[in-house]
C-alpha cells in the first residue's frame, strides 16, 4: 500500500505508541517508534500518482466506505481510496486531542482537570457493535480485526415510565426485572423461550403461530402489554420506529435472537466498542489495504467526476490528474447531486466526570428512550463511554444523546435523553442533515452510502453497507464465509 499526505505524522494520526505493536505485525523489520516514523514519512514522500486504473475509486474515508474497501480489497479488487480531508473518518471522525473538539465548536479551551488533551477520543457519531452481529462478522471477513481491540459494553438500557431499567434477554432477566408485573413477567418470558426455541426450518418449533403473520399477532397471542412491546422492539430488536408491527414475525424473532445470543457471548450487554474510539477502524482498514496492494491518499480534494459516453463513471479528477476507474462509491458529500434531503439528526456529546445515574454505575452503555414513552415518532438514544475505553482521560466520561429532528426546536427533544445524565459538564450539540441517494447507482455505476442515522448501534448501518455490496457485486455477501469469531483472527496463520 502507498500513503499520500502533506503532513504525514499529522495526516495519518498514527499513534505511534499505541499501536507500535499492532505497525509491526504488517510491517515486521520495524522495532522502535522512531522506525515507525521514519517509515511513515518515507511513505509521505513518495511522489503522488493517480495517473492509474482502478477497480473501484473510494471517496471518504467513514466507517461505511472503509468496510466496502475491505470487501472489495479480499475480493481482489484494485482500490484508490481518496478522502479530501487530512483525517480519516469524515462525518463519523474521532476529535483528538480534546482542544481539536472545544475548537471545532467554537467553545474555548477545556477545563484543566480534563486532564490531558491527547488522553481524550472523541467520536463525533459514536455508536455501539453487536457481539454476534453483522458488522463484527464484516470486520472478521477483511481481517481488520487484527488490528483492533474490543472491549465489552457494560450495561444494556431502556427507559419505561420515567425509570432506567436493564434489558432483560432470558428467562432468568425477566422474571428479575423491574420493567413488567408478575403475570406479565409470566407472559415475556413464555414469549421468550418461544423465540429461542424458535427454528424457520422445523415448523413443530412454530406451536401455532407462523412466522408469516404480523409480529403484532404474534404479541397478541401471547398477550403482551404495550410496554412490554415497547422494549421488545426497540431496545432488543433495534427498530427504529413502530413500521415493524405490520412485517412478517420471521425478521424480529431472528433480531431477538441475535440480541440474546450477542449477550450470552460476553455477558454484561450485547455490545463492543473499540479501544481509543471509532477513529480506529478506518485507521485500522488503512493498514489492512497494505496486504492487498490498496492506495490512500489523504488531503486530497475531488475536482470532478468523469463520464464516458455511455453515462457510466470512468474516472476522477484532482489536481490536473485523472484516475479511471469502473466505479465510484462515496458519501453524500462527494454527490450532492445525486442525493435527496430526507430528514435531520441531533447528536450531543457530553462530558461528564460520572456514570450515568441508575445504570449500576456501568463504565458504558446504552439506553434506548423509545417512542411511546415520550411521545415521539422516534426513539432517542443515549450511550455512554469512559476512560475504560481509553477515550477519555481517568475518571472522565462521554455520553451522547441523538434523535432523529422532528420539530423546529431540535434542542428539546433531546431533553429526556439529557435529563437522565445528571450533571453535564461541557456539551457539544449538532444538528445534521440525512441523505439517501436518488437512485440504486447502477446506471452510473457511482454508488452512493447514506447519512449516519441517530442509532447508537451499527444494525442499520450495516445493513447499508450489504445493500451498496449487492448493488456493486451483483449478488448479496455471503455469511457463510465467516467461519471465525471475534479472537480467532489468527488461527488459520
Amino acid at each position: 500500500m502507498v500513503f499520500y499526505t502533506g503532513e504525514t505524522s499529522k495526516c495519518l494520526n498514527v499513534r505511534i505508541t499505541q499501536h507500535l505493536n499492532s505497525i509491526k505485525r504488517f510491517i515486521p523489520y520495524i522495532n522502535t517508534e522512531n522506525e515507525v516514523a521514519m517509515h511513515f514519512r518515507k511513505l509521505g514522500n513518495k511522489k503522488k500518482r493517480m495517473d492509474e486504473e482502478y477497480d473501484a475509486i473510494i471517496l471518504g474515508t467513514g466507517l461505511k466506505e472503509c468496510v466496502l474497501a475491505g470487501l472489495l480489497g479480499v475480493a481482489g479488487k484494485k482500490i484508490l481510496h481518496m478522502d479530501r480531508n487530512k483525517y480519516y473518518g469524515g462525518e463519523s471522525a474521532s476529535i483528538t486531542p480534546l482542544e481539536e473538539l472545544y475548537t471545532k465548536f467554537n467553545l474555548g479551551k477545556p477545563s484543566a482537570n480534563m486532564g490531558r488533551g491527547r488522553d481524550w477520543n472523541v467520536d463525533l457519531i459514536p455508536k455501539f457493535l453487536m457481539a454476534n452481529g453483522l458488522l463484527v462478522k464484516l470486520l472478521i471477513h477483511t481481517g481488520v480485526t487484527r488490528y483492533l481491540e474490543f472491549k465489552s459494553v457494560e450495561g444494556s438500557y431502556v427507559f419505561k415510565d420515567n425509570k432506567i431499567h436493564k434489558v432483560p434477554a432470558d428467562e432468568k432477566e425477566a422474571l428479575a426485572s423491574g420493567l413488567m408485573g408478575l403475570f406479565e413477567k409470566r407472559r415475556f418470558r413464555n414469549f421468550l423461550i418461544w423465540v429461542q426455541e424458535f427454528d424457520e426450518n422445523d415448523p413443530k418449533t412454530f406451536k401455532d403461530k407462523s412466522p408469516n403473520e404480523p409480529i403484532s399477532e404474534i404479541y397478541k397471542k401471547f398477550g403482551l402489554d404495550k410496554g412490554t412491546i415497547d422494549f421488545i422492539g426497540h431496545a432488543m430488536a433495534l427498530y427504529l420506529n413502530d413500521d415493524y408491527l405490520t412485517q412478517p414475525a420471521a425478521e424480529t424473532i431472528k433480531r431477538i435472537k441475535l440480541y440474546s445470543e450477542s449477550l450470552i457471548r460476553y455477558g454484561k450487554s450485547p455490545y463492543l466498542y473499540p479501544l481509543y474510539g471509532l477513529g480506529e477502524l478506518p485507521q485500522g482498514f488503512a493498514r489492512l489495504s497494505a496486504i492487498y496492494g490498496g492506495t490512500y491518499m489523504l488531503d486530497k480534494p475531488v475536482d470532478e467526476l468523469v463520464y464516458g459516453e455511455d453515462g457510466k463513471i470512468c474516472g476522477v479528477k484532482s489536481g490536473g490528474e485523472t484516475a479511471k476507474c469502473k466505479m465510484v462509491i462515496c458519501d453524500p458529500s462527494y454527490v450532492p447531486d445525486k442525493v435527496r434531503k430526507v430528514g435531520q439528526v441531533i447528536r450531543a456529546i457530553c462530558i461528564l466526570n460520572h456514570p450515568i445515574p441508575n445504570t449500576k454505575d456501568s463504565l458504558s452503555c446504552q439506553v434506548i428512550i423509545p417512542q411511546n414513552q415520550v411521545n415521539r415518532k422516534s426513539d432517542i438514544y443515549v450511550c455512554c463511554v469512559s476512560y475504560t475505553h481509553q477515550v477519555a482521560s481517568n475518571g472522565w466520561f462521554l455520553a451522547i444523546v441523538s434523535t432523529t429532528v422532528e420539530t423546529n426546536d431540535p434542542h428539546s427533544e433531546i431533553k429526556p435523553g439529557l435529563d437522565l445524565l445528571g450533571a453535564i459538564e461541557q456539551k457539544f450539540v449538532s444538528v445534521s442533515d440525512l441523505y439517501e441517494p436518488l437512485d440504486d447507482g447502477t446506471k452510473t455505476n457511482v454508488f452512493t452510502t447514506k447519512s449516519y442515522d441517530a442509532t447508537t448501534h451499527f444494525e442499520s448501518t450495516c445493513l447499508d453497507i450489504l445493500d451498496v455490496y449487492a448493488r456493486i457485486m451483483g449478488e448479496k455477501f455471503d455469511f457463510t464465509k465467516v467461519t471465525r469469531g471475534l479472537g480467532q483472527e489468527d488461527e488459520e496463520n
